[in-house]
């Protein structure tokens, strides 16, 4: 597993988590992205002096009116003392623990399609739009479609391989997810896996999750990897998949003017 960590630190950090940003700032060691409609995304390598990386953060959010969101993202491995209090006297607010998952791609791929599903990728705009629909309904809060459809048509049309599945029983989109190849790596990382909660435990996310990792090695992929949630990492821990470190979200949104 420290060869999993190390890989995880040395490919899946910094450059390739900000790949879809309009443009990226480095303030020291951070990763400062922006993205569409006013989100702000931290990420780093390591971290120096905590409290006066987050202030600068919130130094430059306090001086940016546009900027309505943000996200720092913490990993549970790093040597970060006083870090979680100075996100807190920011503003900052931690979401829930997602569990940092990696392993090998083929052993995902062997799983059937439950009978009377379909499951297929979602290539138009209209079909991507409702699977981000989807995404928004099941995972409730903050929703993301509206952002994330431009930017991933912008992405495809690039050619950076990020596709988006569907499970589909009579017609109705029952589970989504993401799969997002890295460039110059052997890896991708799963994402949004969201399913109906009426529709879980019956196979339908292994498969949708097996029809994304096929697709991935027919691309050269070989390591899958995954921020998951307490639906989803007992379901990737039976197909292979281990436990590295843990990650939270700290989430800031700027309060609506008076």
């Amino acid at each position: 597993m420290t060869d999993l960590l190390a890989a995880y630190d040395t490919h899946l950090r910094t450059a390739a988590e900000v790949r879809g940003a309009t443009s990226v700032e480095r303030l020291g060691p951070l990763w400062v992205a922006r993205y569409e409609g006013g989100r702000l995304f931290v990420t780093y390598a390591e971290l120096d002096d905590p409290a006066a990386r987050v202030a600068e953060v919130a130094a430059l959010i306090a001086a940016d009116d546009s900027i309505v969101q943000a996200e720092w993202k913490t990993r549970s491995h790093d040597h970060a003392p006083g870090l979680e209090e100075a996100l807190t006297r920011a503003g900052f607010v931690a979401e829930d623990s997602e569990s940092v998952m990696l392993g090998d791609a083929d052993t995902l791929v062997d799983v059937p399609t439950p009978a009377g599903v379909t499951v297929r990728q979602m290539m138009t705009p209209a079909d991507l739009r409702a699977a981000l629909d989807m995404q928004d309904e099941v995972f409730g809060g903050t929703p993301y479609a509206e952002r994330l459809l431009p930017e991933i048509l912008e992405r495809q049309a690039r050619g950076d391989g990020v596709e988006v599945w569907a499970a589909e029983v009579d017609g109705r989109l029952v589970s989504v997810g993401r799969i997002d190849p890295i460039p110059g790596t052997a890896f991708a990382g799963i994402w949004g896996g969201a399913t109906r909660a009426e529709y879980r435990g019956r196979g339908i996310y292994r498969a949708l999750t097996a029809a994304r990792a096929r697709s991935a090695i027919s691309h050269g992929v070989r390591w899958i990897h995954s921020d998951s949630t307490e639906f989803s990492r007992p379901i990737l821990e039976r197909a292979g998949l281990v436990t590295v470190t843990t990650t939270v979200p700290w989430t800031w949104e700027r309060s609506p003017a008076a």
